[in-house]
């Protein structure tokens, strides 16, 4: 019964329990309870449409665990609100401080106080392997997030003022740069493939010999590497006059140490409905 009741309200299993004792196992005035309590409303709105939303993180305060994650709204009005807001960086924390949180209850809580459908899109974690750091950044807006992990050789090196600004700048680079992998040893075979097909079959090569062709595919995929892959992206902070690589590779050899871009993850509202 408690199953049932379950799928018809959407309520959580000790509303549910509640309710169901206190009508004495009457399923349809168990109902009536939880609708006035509020706690049936999820379901009601979970018909509607959830697109808009904002983007939370939660960074270690040691810097070697971070989480980003997504929460939908159906509005932009309520993606600004400040309990929506509250409850997209308890998510965050919730994810990063607990194994398996079971976040449903407090969800269908939230629903029934805003009036909305909203939902927990998608959340990811990082946890430092070896030395570096975990650093994210919330675009304004809340629109755009991004959660990235920089290794470095020394343990030393994570502590550094230089470093940890090295950080920040890679986080803003990720947000404006919309970059899809580290490097173009990341990109898989098949989306290289496409890009060559794609160029190969433009007005531009139309006509053009075997080598004259190569050649030019060569540029259109340097050109590709360029904008698809972090470390090849121009540097924005340095107005793109040195790659996102040679940046980092600079700031390691003033910190007499390797520092590499291991992983990033970068969200975008709506990017999965």
């Amino acid at each position: 019964m408690v199953g049932k009741l379950r799928e018809m309200t959407g309520a959580g299993m000790m509303d549910c329990k509640k309710a169901l004792t206190e009508a004495c196992g009457d399923l349809d005035r168990a109902v009536d309870i939880l609708r006035k309590r509020g706690a049936a409303t999820a379901s009601v709105k979970a018909v509607r449409e959830a697109k808009d939303g904002a983007i939370a993180q939660y960074i270690a305060p040691d810097g070697k665990l971070g989480v980003l994650v997504e929460v939908n709204s159906e509005t932009d009005f309520v993606a600004r609100n400040e309990t929506f807001r509250a409850f997209c960086d308890e998510a965050a924390r919730r994810y990063a401080t607990e194994a398996h949180p079971d976040l449903e209850n407090d969800r269908q809580a939230m629903v029934a106080k805003i009036r909305e459908n909203i939902k927990i899109a998608r959340h990811a974690k990082m946890e430092v392997g070896g030395n570096g750091m975990i650093a994210g950044y919330i675009h304004t807006g809340a629109k755009v997030g991004v959660l990235v992990e920089v290794g470095c050789g020394g343990t030393e090196t994570a502590g550094r003022d230089e470093f940890k600004q090295l950080v920040k700048d890679i986080t803003l680079q990720i947000a404006a740069g919309h970059p899809h992998a580290v490097s173009r040893e990341e990109v898989p075979q098949e989306v290289i493939a496409k890009e060559r097909e794609i160029a190969a079959q433009s007005d531009r090569l139309k006509g053009k010999p075997a080598q004259a062709m190569e050649k030019i595919l060569q540029g259109v995929l340097e050109k590709f590497y360029q904008s698809y892959c972090l470390v090849d992206q121009g540097f924005v902070k340095r107005n793109s006059e040195v790659s996102v690589k040679e940046h980092v590779a600079q700031t390691g050899k003033q910190l007499g140490d390797d520092i590499a871009i291991r992983r990033f993850v970068r969200f975008q509202v709506g990017e999965g409905t």
